[in-house]
């Protein structure tokens, strides 16, 4: 072998080996770490160095003169080869073989287990120690000792390795070897002797390579030639094993040369993983007010990518593998299992998702901002937009306009007016906002409206189906402010049904802006001055009356409505209402709206017009059979069970069993529903003498679009809805009792309840003797919004 010096380093090269052989081979020592680390070594090992007097300095080596190394390697090189032929023959006494005792050809002989030999052996899929083998445990087995002090049986092939050499090992130096192991390997050495075995095409068994790097065998230098081989994935692979033995050979160059490539890259990213550990470490421990802003982790892109990856694990949303394993990783690193819920605590702690991040918001994609472009466009609508209908509206302005709807409601879509005739009968006007005076179908605000399918409305929010300023400004309608509508104008029978209708384009003045609280207090007091109120009310009776008659069913009940005040905050505020549908004011609404959804359904089966006609099959329900039940909740809990679900027509009406009408369109919330706002795009087109934008095939192709996504955001609101009651009821006293509605027995005595004060159904066993419609009392035992679980108890007195 010979060595030639090339710059700061020293390559040990073959001096047979021919110019086509790779010139760079991997060992490669700095010279001042040869003369303090590896001539330290080889001085223990007995070699002598010439003394080397300065010379003149070859140009470009370091200040090293280059006969100088030649001749100083030469002589390191001699020595250990006269050293190992000397170890050579020592070894053969220190390894005991199965053989007659010496160095047989087969390298993979195996050695004799017995008592007192130290070993190596595989505890579990992550797990190697070191042991005493102490006595046979069966035929196979043998029991040993390990490192720990724990005495256990092991199978031979858990052996990974016998260390040589050794008898009657002391069970209390195993820490001791362990440790002088540790602090004699140094990865340069299996380096040097990669370079020699490849040049010269030799395999190696540990105790070879110890003999070759250490210049013994003594079980010490084995053992650490063993580990440095068995840990090493970058210069060796195992060729054979036969029991606890392995040969092993040196890989080619270049794919050491990948190898390493692929090491330095793990390196890097272990580097760049405990650096991002840090930084969550260091978020986590800030106070709340003082943690990094959301953006803040999406400015780098390796961040990023870290934080997007724990993010889609948090939702159960990865889309590609290396998201999931890059947060599996992660979780492992800062000690955490590998589940979504420590995803989502993680994220929380940092301050990335607030205490109450809407996973479900996250995991259905639902869009909460317009883009630019969509919100552009819908500028430009407001600023440049005409009236086309301006010469046919009709006027009026001189009629008084109740518009009533929930006090957080942020776009007024419908209003009412109504005044009696004088032959005594009832007539109503049902104003709605006239969304399309801005839209033409398949424009770009249009398209975008379709896409949402509707206003998304939540307790914490509320994710508008138009541009907020479009919605707000344009087209809603607005006390004491001139709007353009589409109304219905409706004379009723005096049983209530329709005398008489139309509907056209006109301008109103909205009066009053109600909430359902204050229609209802106006309704109680019954106020001369507000006698159209009044005779809204009256109309609102007399369609129920006329409807229970055609064969409706009353489905009132008592729902929840919650408005969370800055829901960013840990504890925000949580205001809570309790609405019962059979409420007078949310009565009169109600009828009202199903009054114009039958008139346009009448208006558009007349005139030939394609329209969603919305229908619901009656299952042949016999009410008389529940008329035992009480009024009211529990009555109509046991009818919703046996409905049927609704259909659509796009050509003909048809028959709503539930609403008790030959036909009914939904029409009233063009700002909200964009299947509303298709009504209106056909209805205003037929009342312009235009020809109508879609055709009954073209309407089902955009419905099903359009219901899937009014489906997702159906099931958000309830998930919503649902996650903040129970976080109301989490922070209420542990003591405080709830009045609860007893709506039916599921199993034995276990009934599903309505809880009055909240308007949320639940479960509950109850005690014997308690019967359906009975109130009784329970209490909370626990609440955990996050994990949709709430337990009641009754408390009986």
């Amino acid at each position: 072998m010979a060595v030639r010096a090339v710059g700061s380093s020293t390559v040990f090269r073959s001096a047979s080996s021919s110019a086509s052989s790779p010139t760079l081979l991997s060992f490669r020592c700095c010279p001042c770490r040869f003369t303090t680390l590896q001539f330290r070594r080889f001085s223990k090992l007995g070699i002598r160095f010439p003394i080397f007097r300065s010379g003149k300095l070859a140009p470009g080596h370091g200040g090293v003169q280059s006969t100088s190394v030649h001749s100083l390697v030469n002589s390191v090189m001699e020595e250990l080869g006269a050293l190992r032929r000397r170890r050579l023959v020592r070894a053969a006494a220190k390894v005991e073989l199965t053989s007659s005792g010496g160095i047989v050809e087969d390298k993979l002989v195996s050695w004799t287990l017995q008592q007192g030999l130290l070993l190596e052996f595989k505890k579990d899929a992550e797990r190697v120690l070191l042991a005493i083998a102490q006595k046979p445990d069966g035929k196979k087995n043998w029991m040993v000792s390990d490192q720990n002090g724990v005495t256990s049986s092991i199978k031979p092939q858990q052996i990974t390795y016998i260390v040589p050499g050794v008898e009657n090992f002391d069970h209390t130096e195993i820490s001791d070897f362990i440790q002088k192991a540790q602090d004699n390997l140094d990865p340069a050495l299996l380096e040097f002797a990669w370079v020699e075995l490849l040049e010269k095409n030799k395999r190696v068994t540990a105790e070879e390579l110890a003999e070759m790097i250490f210049g013994t065998v003594e079980p010490l230098e084995c053992y650490c030639a063993h580990l440095l081989l068995s840990e090493d994935e970058v210069y060796f692979t195992v060729l054979e094993t036969k029991g606890s033995r392995s040969i092993y050979g040196p890989r080619p160059a270049s794919q050491v040369e990948e190898l390493l490539c692929r090491k330095l890259a793990k390196e890097a990213a272990e580097k760049e993983l405990q650096e991002f550990k840090q930084l969550l470490k260091s978020a986590k421990a800030m106070p709340l007010d003082a943690k990094p802003l959301k953006s803040s982790w999406l400015v780098e892109e390796k961040t990023r990518h870290k934080i997007e990856s724990l993010e889609a694990y948090a939702i159960d949303a990865c889309t590609i593998d290396d998201q999931r394993k890059t947060a599996g990783t992660i979780l492992r690193t800062m000690g955490m299992v590998k589940t979504a819920s420590s995803a989502l605590n993680l994220l929380i702690d940092i301050g990335y998702f607030p205490v109450h991040v809407n996973l479900e918001l996250l995991k259905l994609n639902i869009r909460t901002d317009h883009s630019d472009e969509v919100i552009s466009s819908a500028e430009r609508l407001l600023s440049g937009s005409s009236d086309s209908d301006e010469i046919e509206r009709r006027d009026l302005t001189h009629l008084k306009v109740y518009a009533i709807d929930v006090d957080e409601a942020d776009e007024l879509d419908d209003a009412l007016s109504a005044m009696r005739l004088q032959d005594g009968r009832i007539k109503i006007w049902i104003h709605v906002a006239d969304a399309t005076r801005f839209l033409q179908p398949g424009s770009i605000v249009d398209r975008e409206a379709m896409r949402r399918g509707t206003s998304v409305f939540l307790p914490t929010a509320t994710y508008p189906m138009f541009p907020e300023k479009l919605a707000m400004e344009g087209m809603s309608l607005q006390q004491g402010e001139i709007c353009n509508a589409v109304t219905v104008s409706v004379v009723l029978h005096s049983d209530g049904s329709i005398a008489e209708y139309s509907v056209d384009n006109s301008i109103i003045k909205p009066t009053y802006m109600l909430t359902y609280e204050s229609a209802s207090e106006l309704l109680h007091l019954n106020l001369q001055e507000e006698a159209e109120l009044k005779i809204l009310s009256e109309a609102a009776t007399l369609r129920s009356i006329w409807r229970r008659e055609q064969g409706a069913i009353d489905t009132a009940t008592l729902e929840a409505r919650i408005k969370v005040v800055n829901p960013e905050d840990p504890q925000p505020v949580i205001n809570l209402y309790v609405e019962n549908q059979a409420d007078p004011a949310m009565r009169l609404v109600t009828e009202m709206m199903v009054l114009c959804g039958e008139v346009i359904a009448t208006f558009g089966s007349r005139n030939n017009i394609p329209l969603p006609y919305r229908g619901q099959p009656q299952s042949n329900i016999d009410t008389s059979v529940f008329a035992r039940l009480p009024e009211g909740p529990v009555r109509s809990s046991a009818l919703v069970k046996l409905m049927r679900a609704a259909e659509i027509d796009f050509r003909k009406p048809i028959r709503h069993g539930i609403l008790g009408l030959p036909g009914y369109v939904q029409f009233t919330s063009p700002i909200r529903r964009y299947m509303d706002l298709l009504a209106h795009y056909q209805v205003k087109a037929f009342l312009a003498g235009e020809s109508l934008p879609f055709s009954a095939g073209q309407l089902e192709g955009m419905a099903s679009v359009v219901n899937m996504n009014v489906r997702v955001a159906r099931r958000l609101f309830s998930s919503s809805l649902r996650y903040w009651i129970l976080e109301y009821l989490r922070r209420q006293p542990k003591e405080k009792k709830y009045r609860a509605l007893i709506l039916r027995f599921i199993k034995d005595r276990i009934a599903a309840i309505l809880l009055v004060e909240v308007g949320l159904q639940s479960s509950v066993w109850v005690s014997v003797g308690a019967q359906i419609g009975d109130e009784v009392l329970v209490r909370v035992e626990e609440a955990h919004p996050r994990d949709d679980v709430l337990l009641l108890k009754e408390v009986v007195i």
